[in-house]
């Protein structure tokens, strides 16, 4: 029975290489850009379009460890293949995985409240309760075309990437071009930004790119897999940071960095009136709303296949509250409920913070894995996994730092999630770290 589940599911060759691109494009630039700017503006302050660069270069390290083992072992679900292949089917792989898991459903929340929040500025509304209501709509549609099949969200992601990449292209040149090359954000000084801060920033600009593991949870379902999972990866980072750098530079020509920051939840927008106009700013509502929506309908995608591969691999619990289909159509229906319920009770700060901590932690979990047990296997470098893993701690240190300073009570949160997590795990599993001869013959 659970070999039919599979098959109605994961379709081999199901998604071309342009496809799993516009999938990994579609989750980065729906949040780094409109829902993760003004908290990278908050945090570094003028050096901000920086923090994408840096936040570029971390990813960089932390994808050799994906792309090096996809390569070796493509898989639906990549990122769990990835860790039980390093710890075995135990709590620790299990614990890590779910927090990758727990992130992409965090970042649905974080995208479907961006779109609330762009969609109501048309018309002069911010905040209420028309923000989480809209929020919840959004990922009720992801949910509508992910049950249509990979075909769809395949084409769908595709035809939404080119769309939002080329309108975000042109927002960012008319900005700098209207601003005559002047970079108003570079002109404030009415705050000390620290190198910690700077630092801290880097963490949100991890969570703007980490949407190239969608491309890894595809696995399988890419066509040629061994050499498109990676190539895709790079393909998909390498827009972002062009998009990314000619964005950021573009808000910071329309406002400074006081500007950015008040209106933090909606900067693009707020950008665009200065820069272009009345027209301008109804344009790049537009747009967000188009760029968000396929961000969701690309995480729903990733993170459902992700908990079917869980459960298919015996590392979560599943239950059907009497649901006919396949699991993955499950899985889906718990995405958008979890995804939902954020939406409605955490404000954008609060679920981008949470999803930085929970993915900062996954990221380095597979770095010593990889290097600890399969690095000779794959022919990985050392040395890059080591680096990969020390910039996610300096990352992850300073941005404690600054969040104990600001909101204490978020850093609880994510440590008291990260704890459940893995008891959970360690009381379903009945152990932290399994024999590595059962890892190499999954």
């Amino acid at each position: 029975m659970q070999h039919e589940d599979r098959s109605d599911t994961y379709r081999e060759g199901s998604i071309t290489l342009g496809g799993a691109v516009a999938m990994g494009t579609g989750v980065m630039i729906g949040a780094g850009i409109f829902a993760l700017t003004g908290q990278i503006a908050q945090l570094a302050g003028p050096l901000f379009p920086l923090a994408f660069i840096a936040g570029a270069i971390v990813t960089g390290f932390s994808a050799y460890s994906y792309i090096r083992m996809s390569n070796k072992w493509p898989s639906s679900g990549g990122i769990a293949m990835i860790l039980q292949k390093c710890y075995g089917p135990g709590a620790v792989a299990a614990g890590a995985a779910l927090l990758m898991a727990l992130s992409m459903v965090i970042a649905e929340s974080l995208v479907a409240r961006t779109f609330a929040t762009y969609v109501l500025r048309a018309f002069d509304i911010e905040g209420g309760p028309l923000v989480p209501t809209l929020a919840v709509g959004v990922i009720v549609f992801a949910f509508l075309v992910n049950i249509a099949g990979n075909r769809s969200v395949g084409v769908f992601s595709l035809i939404m990437a080119a769309i939002k990449i080329g309108g975000i292209g042109l927002f960012g040149i008319a900005a700098i071009w209207s601003s005559g090359f002047q970079i108003s954000a570079a002109t404030s000084d009415t705050q000390s930004y620290g190198v910690t801060g700077f630092i801290a920033s880097v963490a949100f600009a991890i969570l703007a790119f980490k949407g190239f593991t969608t491309i890894t949870n595809s696995g399988s379902e890419i066509t040629e897999p061994n050499r498109n999972v990676g190539r895709a990866i790079v393909i998909s980072i390498a827009i972002c940071v062009a998009v990314y750098l000619l964005v950021a530079f573009g808000v910071g020509s329309s406002l400074t960095i006081d500007e950015i920051v008040a209106a933090r939840d909606y900067s693009l927008a707020e950008a665009a009136e200065p820069a272009l106009g009345q027209t301008g700013f109804f344009l790049t509502v537009i747009l967000a709303a188009v760029a968000t929506a396929s961000g969701v309908l690309a995480s729903v995608f990733a993170v459902s296949r992700m908990l079917a591969m869980l459960t298919d691999m015996k590392m979560i619990p599943h239950r059907h509250f009497g649901m006919s289909g396949p699991i993955q159509r499950h899985t889906l229906v718990y995405t958008v409920v979890i995804a939902s319920t954020l939406a409605v009770f955490f404000d954008l700060g609060r679920i981008a913070s949470l999803g930085a901590f929970f993915y900062l932690v996954m990221d380095m979990a597979v770095h010593w894995g990889v290097f600890r047990y399969r690095r000779e296997e794959i022919g990985a470098s050392g040395f890059v996994l080591l680096l990969a893993l020390a910039f996610d701690s300096v990352v992850l240190v300073a941005f404690t730092m600054m969040k104990l300073r600001s909101d204490p009570l978020i850093v609880l949160y994510a440590l008291g999630g990260i704890t459940a997590v893995f008891i959970f795990e360690r009381i379903y599993l009945s152990r932290w770290l399994a024999p590595q001869e059962v890892a190499h013959d999954h």
